[in-house]
């Protein structure tokens, strides 16, 4: 993902990648070589980078496990220092809201990185609900069907130690969308999940991997609204990896990615439903999610041009961890979980 920041950042008119830091070398030679420059500076590690100050914003693009220091590290460094923080926010809600505290009354904005908003289609339907498509939302339904986790450096995210989760890990990006659409806050979380499929062959000194590759989370809501989750990482045999429809008292709308399709239909039409391709050409470069995090990073740095604050906050971050962190705990205990008990 840290590549994929460094060839967004190329395609943008104005920026440039002036410094890089990692404790792995071979990351290390995989982003400078992503760069280019002869100008750039190299670092072992982010306090080193700190003290060069070089640099106007920081994205943070590390193992989940570190956010917490790392972000905490970045935000004493300079009170005027931009961040964009890669999801998850950290891996725990108390350590999410350590860092939420720590970036209060800064100069800088701190910018979440929730890209899946970006995406062309479902930034159309997230449109479309707010101009009243679906008319009161009661009812969101999220479907992922996709390939298992991709190896890392270090494997470190085939363990829930490292990741927070495949709830938090992977799923923040769904719950930050639910909480979105629906614009309210989430009460309870039921979820039911499992690891049947992926990962069991593997063994790392001695240890098998932990992360659920399966489940389905239901999310309620303050107002009585709901959403759902349908996650299955060993379907590869999938058209679209994501499928979103929103559904209200007037209409529905539905996404596909990566078809880039939006279906908007009116109960009082019937079966007439409008088809819309999503065709952002504002996109300079298409990377690994749509186009969605040079989108993001449009964002960020007029953000920062214009001195206004953040499109997507470290508020939306925390909500998004909980929401993992309350599957998790349901389907540890098999239970509905309160969105107050982890909300510590």
């Amino acid at each position: 993902m840290g590549i994929e920041h460094i060839l967004n950042i190329a395609a943008i008119d104005g920026a440039v990648v002036t410094a890089i830091a990692d404790p792995h070398e071979g990351s290390r030679r995989a982003a400078a070589s992503a760069v280019g420059s002869d100008d750039l500076a190299v670092f072992h590690d982010h306090k080193s980078m700190m003290e060069y100050g070089g640099v106007d914003a920081v994205v943070i693009a590390s193992p989940n496990m570190t956010h917490a220091d790392v972000l905490g590290d970045v935000l004493r460094a300079r009170s005027d220092l931009h961040v964009l923080i890669e999801k998850p926010l950290c891996t725990t809600v108390e350590d999410c809201q350590k860092v939420v505290e720590l970036a209060e009354g800064r100069e800088g904005i701190v910018w979440m990185g929730l890209e899946y908003r970006y995406k062309p289609s479902i930034a159309r339907l997230v449109r479309e609900v707010a101009d009243g498509a679906t008319g009161q939302v009661r009812m969101v339904a999220i479907r992922e069907h996709r390939f298992p986790f991709l190896p890392k450096v270090g494997d470190w995210n085939r363990f829930n130690r490292n990741t927070g989760g495949t709830m938090v890990e992977k799923c923040c990006h769904f719950f930050d969308l639910m909480n979105l659409i629906v614009g309210s806050r989430p009460v309870s979380v039921m979820a039911s999940g499992a690891q049947d499929v992926n990962h069991l062959d593997e063994e790392y000194e001695g240890e098998v991997p932990d992360i659920i590759d399966n489940a389905y989370v239901i999310v309620e809501y303050e107002g009585g609204a709901r959403a759902m989750l349908d996650l299955c990482m060993f379907a590869e045999g999938s058209v679209n990896e994501q499928e979103i429809a929103v559904t209200g008292d007037v209409g529905k709308v539905e996404a596909f990615v990566p078809q880039n399709l939006v279906r908007i239909g009116r109960r009082a039409d019937g079966r007439q439903v409008k088809e819309i391709i999503v065709d952002d050409d504002h996109v300079a470069y298409q990377g690994l999610h749509e186009g969605s995090s040079y989108l993001e990073h449009i964002d960020f740095l007029n953000a920062i041009r214009e001195g206004s604050p953040p499109g997507v906050t470290l508020e939306d971050g925390l909500w998004s961890v909980a929401v993992g962190v309350a599957a998790h705990r349901s389907i540890a205990e098999g239970r509905s979980v309160a969105l107050d008990e982890v909300m510590t």
